[in-house]
Protein backbone atom coordinates (compact mmCIF):
# COMPACT_ATOMS: atom_id res chain seq x y z
CA UNK A 1 0.00 0.00 0.00
CA UNK A 2 1.32 3.39 -0.86
CA UNK A 3 0.51 6.92 0.20
CA UNK A 4 0.15 9.63 -2.39
CA UNK A 5 2.70 11.82 -0.66
CA UNK A 6 5.25 11.45 2.10
CA UNK A 7 3.86 14.51 3.86
CA UNK A 8 0.36 13.88 5.08
CA UNK A 9 -2.26 16.57 5.19
CA UNK A 10 -3.07 17.79 8.67
CA UNK A 11 -6.02 19.89 7.56
CA UNK A 12 -8.90 18.89 5.30
CA UNK A 13 -8.67 20.30 1.82
CA UNK A 14 -10.86 23.35 1.36
CA UNK A 15 -13.58 22.88 -1.22
CA UNK A 16 -12.10 19.84 -2.93
CA UNK A 17 -14.16 17.26 -4.80
CA UNK A 18 -14.46 13.67 -3.67
CA UNK A 19 -15.76 10.97 -5.98
CA UNK A 20 -17.37 8.06 -4.16
CA UNK A 21 -19.46 4.94 -4.49
CA UNK A 22 -20.94 2.33 -2.20
CA UNK A 23 -21.16 -1.40 -2.73
CA UNK A 24 -22.30 -4.50 -0.87
CA UNK A 25 -19.59 -6.57 0.78
CA UNK A 26 -19.35 -9.44 3.29
CA UNK A 27 -19.29 -6.85 6.12
CA UNK A 28 -22.47 -5.06 5.02
CA UNK A 29 -21.71 -2.13 2.74
CA UNK A 30 -18.55 -0.18 2.00
CA UNK A 31 -18.02 3.32 0.70
CA UNK A 32 -14.82 4.34 -1.03
CA UNK A 33 -14.08 8.00 -1.72
CA UNK A 34 -11.15 9.39 -3.64
CA UNK A 35 -9.65 12.78 -4.23
CA UNK A 36 -7.29 13.80 -6.99
CA UNK A 37 -4.25 12.04 -5.46
CA UNK A 38 -5.73 8.93 -3.88
CA UNK A 39 -8.29 7.28 -1.65
CA UNK A 40 -9.46 9.61 1.10
CA UNK A 41 -11.92 7.28 2.87
CA UNK A 42 -12.96 3.65 3.16
CA UNK A 43 -16.04 3.40 5.36
CA UNK A 44 -17.99 0.33 6.50
CA UNK A 45 -21.66 0.34 7.46
CA UNK A 46 -25.11 -1.07 7.04
CA UNK A 47 -26.64 1.28 4.48
CA UNK A 48 -25.56 3.53 1.64
CA UNK A 49 -27.43 6.45 3.20
CA UNK A 50 -25.62 6.11 6.54
CA UNK A 51 -22.26 5.82 4.78
CA UNK A 52 -22.92 8.90 2.66
CA UNK A 53 -23.94 10.84 5.79
CA UNK A 54 -20.71 9.73 7.50
CA UNK A 55 -18.68 10.85 4.49
CA UNK A 56 -20.42 14.24 4.45
CA UNK A 57 -19.73 14.70 8.17
CA UNK A 58 -16.04 13.80 7.72
CA UNK A 59 -15.59 16.15 4.75
CA UNK A 60 -18.01 19.04 5.31
CA UNK A 61 -16.16 21.43 2.98
CA UNK A 62 -15.85 18.96 0.12
CA UNK A 63 -18.09 18.57 -2.88
CA UNK A 64 -19.23 14.93 -2.91
CA UNK A 65 -20.08 13.29 -6.23
CA UNK A 66 -21.34 9.74 -6.62
CA UNK A 67 -19.29 8.16 -9.40
CA UNK A 68 -19.21 4.36 -9.57
CA UNK A 69 -16.75 4.30 -12.45
CA UNK A 70 -14.19 6.54 -10.75
CA UNK A 71 -13.84 4.23 -7.74
CA UNK A 72 -14.72 0.86 -9.29
CA UNK A 73 -11.14 -0.47 -9.12
CA UNK A 74 -10.71 0.70 -5.52
CA UNK A 75 -13.97 -0.93 -4.44
CA UNK A 76 -12.98 -4.15 -6.19
CA UNK A 77 -9.67 -4.16 -4.31
CA UNK A 78 -11.37 -3.55 -0.95
CA UNK A 79 -13.94 -6.32 -1.46
CA UNK A 80 -11.19 -8.69 -2.62
CA UNK A 81 -9.21 -7.84 0.54
CA UNK A 82 -12.20 -8.62 2.76
CA UNK A 83 -12.60 -12.00 1.05
CA UNK A 84 -8.86 -12.80 0.82
CA UNK A 85 -6.84 -10.66 3.27
CA UNK A 86 -3.58 -12.53 2.65
CA UNK A 87 -3.37 -10.88 -0.78
CA UNK A 88 -3.12 -7.45 0.85
CA UNK A 89 -4.71 -4.19 -0.16
CA UNK A 90 -2.80 -1.92 -2.51
CA UNK A 91 -4.37 1.54 -2.55
CA UNK A 92 -2.83 4.96 -2.97
CA UNK A 93 -4.00 6.84 0.11
CA UNK A 94 -4.47 10.56 0.65
CA UNK A 95 -5.42 10.81 4.32
CA UNK A 96 -5.96 13.86 6.49
CA UNK A 97 -4.82 13.64 10.08
CA UNK A 98 -2.45 14.96 12.69
CA UNK A 99 1.21 13.97 12.65
CA UNK A 100 0.54 11.67 15.64
CA UNK A 101 -2.38 10.00 13.86
CA UNK A 102 -0.20 9.41 10.81
CA UNK A 103 2.54 7.84 12.95
CA UNK A 104 -0.06 5.49 14.42
CA UNK A 105 -1.58 4.69 11.02
CA UNK A 106 1.88 4.01 9.56
CA UNK A 107 2.64 1.52 12.34
CA UNK A 108 -0.77 -0.13 12.01
CA UNK A 109 -0.08 -0.72 8.31
CA UNK A 110 3.01 -2.73 9.32
CA UNK A 111 0.92 -5.28 11.25
CA UNK A 112 0.59 -8.37 9.07
CA UNK A 113 -2.64 -10.16 8.25
CA UNK A 114 -3.51 -12.59 11.02
CA UNK A 115 -1.38 -10.71 13.58
CA UNK A 116 -2.49 -8.42 16.37
CA UNK A 117 -0.79 -5.91 18.65
CA UNK A 118 -2.08 -4.22 21.76
CA UNK A 119 -2.80 -0.52 22.07
CA UNK A 120 0.04 -0.39 24.60
CA UNK A 121 2.50 -2.08 22.21
CA UNK A 122 1.44 0.24 19.42
CA UNK A 123 1.92 3.27 21.69
CA UNK A 124 5.49 2.12 22.37
CA UNK A 125 6.13 1.64 18.65
CA UNK A 126 5.13 5.24 17.90
CA UNK A 127 7.31 6.60 20.68
CA UNK A 128 4.51 7.35 23.17
CA UNK A 129 4.55 4.38 25.56
CA UNK A 130 2.39 6.19 28.13
CA UNK A 131 -0.33 7.00 25.58
CA UNK A 132 -2.33 3.88 24.67
CA UNK A 133 -5.57 5.90 24.93
CA UNK A 134 -4.26 8.43 22.42
CA UNK A 135 -3.37 5.53 20.13
CA UNK A 136 -6.92 4.20 20.52
CA UNK A 137 -8.19 7.66 19.59
CA UNK A 138 -6.05 7.70 16.46
CA UNK A 139 -7.41 4.29 15.50
CA UNK A 140 -10.97 5.53 16.02
CA UNK A 141 -10.24 8.55 13.78
CA UNK A 142 -8.88 6.36 10.97
CA UNK A 143 -10.78 7.35 7.81
CA UNK A 144 -9.60 4.35 5.79
CA UNK A 145 -11.00 1.17 7.30
CA UNK A 146 -9.14 -1.93 6.10
CA UNK A 147 -6.51 0.13 4.23
CA UNK A 148 -5.22 1.13 7.67
CA UNK A 149 -6.11 -2.12 9.46
CA UNK A 150 -6.92 -0.87 12.96
CA UNK A 151 -8.95 -4.04 13.45
CA UNK A 152 -5.59 -5.69 14.23
CA UNK A 153 -5.18 -3.66 17.44
CA UNK A 154 -6.53 -5.26 20.63
CA UNK A 155 -6.64 -4.64 24.37
CA UNK A 156 -3.74 -5.72 26.60
CA UNK A 157 -5.64 -8.84 27.64
CA UNK A 158 -6.17 -9.79 23.99
CA UNK A 159 -9.88 -8.91 24.06
CA UNK A 160 -11.47 -7.04 21.22
CA UNK A 161 -12.44 -3.46 21.96
CA UNK A 162 -12.97 -0.11 20.36
CA UNK A 163 -13.52 -0.74 16.66
CA UNK A 164 -15.18 2.21 14.93
CA UNK A 165 -17.03 -0.12 12.56
CA UNK A 166 -18.34 -2.48 15.27
CA UNK A 167 -16.90 -5.36 17.26
CA UNK A 168 -18.75 -7.97 15.17
CA UNK A 169 -16.98 -6.70 12.06
CA UNK A 170 -13.64 -6.62 13.86
CA UNK A 171 -14.16 -10.21 14.98
CA UNK A 172 -15.13 -11.28 11.45
CA UNK A 173 -12.09 -9.56 9.89
CA UNK A 174 -9.69 -11.18 12.35
CA UNK A 175 -11.34 -14.58 11.88
CA UNK A 176 -10.91 -14.25 8.11
CA UNK A 177 -7.24 -13.39 8.55
CA UNK A 178 -6.51 -16.26 10.91
CA UNK A 179 -7.85 -18.67 8.28
CA UNK A 180 -5.19 -17.52 5.82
Amino acid sequence: MTFATKNFDTEPHAADTLLFATAPCPLGRILVARGTRGVRAVLIGDSADALEADLAARFPKSRLLADDRAVRDDITKVVRFIEAPAKGLDLVLELNGTPFQHRVWDEVRKIGAGETVTYKELAARVGSPASPRAVAGACAANPAALAVPCHRVVRSDGALAGYRWGLDRKRQLLRNEVQI
